[in-house]
């Protein structure tokens, strides 16, 4: 019932912060970042407890795809928050408060769904290295997104009015690095670590989730390469950020969907 309730109560926040924002963006206004912050911090202490009533037990760490989903999303909105203290990311949140709310509702519907994986707290360290990794490159990705926006109206001289309310070209472009060198970090460890617990990566069911995964290491790895030898930007830097994170969420989500909901069903 804690879970439940936590859930909604997070669900019906995120709701009215994504309406706020777009309201803002709709009217050409800067959000209050003191308004915003306390809505965040709310959404985040009430959505933590969701996730924490329903994932963390006396006998290790549970995880089902849904409840995954709404930890990364809980993570990722921490991780900007914090972030948007000293750099000029909380236009994020216009994207992350409605994917938020979109990952409480299949939470929500979600526990009637699959099962769950049960996890001692060795192997969670690994697991939670990924939802790391994950979240960090899903911010550098909505960053990635942004940036398209914002090169493609200053191309076309469209909608000039709503990215006055963006940060410059070039901080845009220098916080999506940062995010992906962070993210690239990450990853390393969390396939590093998943070497060291697993006893086998390539095993059934895991082989595609370690290939996609290296792969979309492989991807950030050159994007890092071809910014500080090469000097990509614009496009070209937001491509190969997109493409590294579709191959993550098919190592990620793509077997726990396989796994938990098509062969549960079979």
């Amino acid at each position: 019932m804690t879970t439940l309730l936590a859930n909604f109560a997070a669900l019906l926040i995120y709701l009215f912060a994504s309406i706020y924002l777009w309201r803002a963006v709709r009217h050409q206004l800067p959000p209050s970042k003191s308004q915003l912050w306390g809505i965040c911090v709310l959404a985040l202490l009430i959505h933590g407890l969701g996730i924490f009533s329903v994932s963390f037990t006396p006998s290790g760490f549970q995880l089902s795809l849904f409840n995954a989903s709404s930890l990364i999303f809980w993570v990722i909105n921490a991780i900007v928050l914090i972030s948007s203290l000293k750099k000029p990311v909380h236009n994020l949140f216009i994207l992350l408060f409605p994917l938020s709310c979109l990952s409480l509702i299949a939470a929500l519907l979600g526990n009637y769904w699959g099962e769950y994986l049960l996890l001692d707290y060795e192997l969670a360290s690994h697991v939670i290295l990924s939802i790391l990794a994950y979240s960090l490159l899903t911010i550098a990705s909505l960053q990635a997104i942004f940036l398209a926006y914002q090169n493609k109206s200053l191309k076309t001289k469209q909608h000039i009015s709503q990215t006055r309310l963006l940060p410059p070209l070039q901080t845009m472009e220098s916080l999506l690095f940062e995010f992906v060198w962070i993210g690239e970090i990450l990853l390393t460890l969390a396939i590093v670590s998943g070497f060291w617990f697993l006893e086998d990566m390539f095993v059934q069911h895991q082989t595609h989730k370690t290939v996609f995964a290296i792969a979309a290491w492989f991807i950030y790895a050159g994007l890092l390469w071809g910014r500080y030898f090469r000097g990509w930007r614009g496009n070209k830097a937001i491509r190969w950020t997109l493409a590294g994170f579709i191959s993550l969420m098919l190592a990620y989500f793509g077997s726990k969907i396989v796994l938990e909901i098509i062969l549960n069903r079979v």
